[in-house]
């Protein structure tokens, strides 16, 4: 393995020659069955590529032609949960390295779209690990993949999204908290004609109700990063989100906001 590593790592530009060899063989080496303490030294090597990905694996551009293997054969088996801290290790790792793989913005629309079927699913659980850096990293690649392709979903499968964003403004940690409220900014600017107001008032209630509560947050940053959300998403029922503020006005303490 540290072989492999010491190659691959010297190789620099050279290696975005090799990916009809260097694919194969990280396949083979990261699936959930092979040994975990390789499987995480492999995965770190490849988060460190991918954050260079143009000036090492992506080198010759070739690397959009193995995004489907790299995604449903290596990065979505490692991220699905087992027992124990070094599996926990590994979906951290590997939540790493998609993270790394959209950054490098190699990715566009119709790439995502043929892999968000098998991916969502995983990052929205990650949203829930221990591990602070998994979920943020987990809000900040649900906003990616809604910014490039989230106006393309379909209301019933944005409305599965939200939820689970909102939990997020309950997190430990302000700055999940302060990603997941920017990631909801996302989510209303996916928000096209299809998503009937009147079909859908009980979820846009539910998601402003939410979202009202940390507009009283006792964190500075966390009430203006929901006030910023709540301005990108007055605009998709205005007269039900006056209804709400009014509800709520008298609970918080400092009612400024509601202004």
């Amino acid at each position: 393995r540290l072989q492999f590593e010491i190659i691959v790592y010297e190789s620099g530009p050279v290696i975005g020659e090799a990916l009809h060899h260097l694919i194969p063989i990280l396949k083979t080496c990261l699936q959930p069955t092979q040994e975990p303490q390789m499987r995480l030294k492999i995965f770190t090597m490849l988060s460190k590529l991918l954050l260079k990905a143009n000036e090492t694996i992506n080198s010759q551009g070739q690397l959009l032609g193995y995004v489907e293997t790299l995604v449903k054969d290596i990065l979505v088996p490692n991220m699905q949960w087992h027992a124990g801290r070094t599996a926990a290790a590994i979906r951290t790792t590997a939540v790493s390295c998609l993270w790394a793989l959209l950054h490098c913005q190699i990715l566009g629309t119709a790439q995502l779209l043929q892999v968000q079927e098998i991916l969502m699913p995983q990052v929205i659980t990650a949203l829930e690990e221990d591990s602070k850096i998994t979920r943020l990293m987990a809000c900040r690649i649900i906003n990616v993949i809604l910014q490039i392709c989230g106006d393309q979903f379909d209301p019933d499968k944005l409305n599965k999204i939200y939820p689970e964003l909102l939990k997020r403004l309950d997190d430990a940690s302000d700055e999940v908290r302060t990603a997941a409220a920017k990631t909801l900014i996302s989510w209303f600017r996916c928000i096209t004609d299809d998503y009937e107001r009147t079909t859908y008032k009980s979820h846009i209630e539910f998601l402003y109700q939410g979202l009202l509560i940390h507009l009283d947050d006792p964190d500075n940053s966390v009430q203006i990063a929901v006030l910023e959300t709540l301005k990108e998403g007055s605009s998709m029922y205005p007269s039900l989100l006056e209804k709400e503020i009014e509800a709520i006005r008298h609970k918080h303490r400092t009612p400024v906001y509601c202004e």
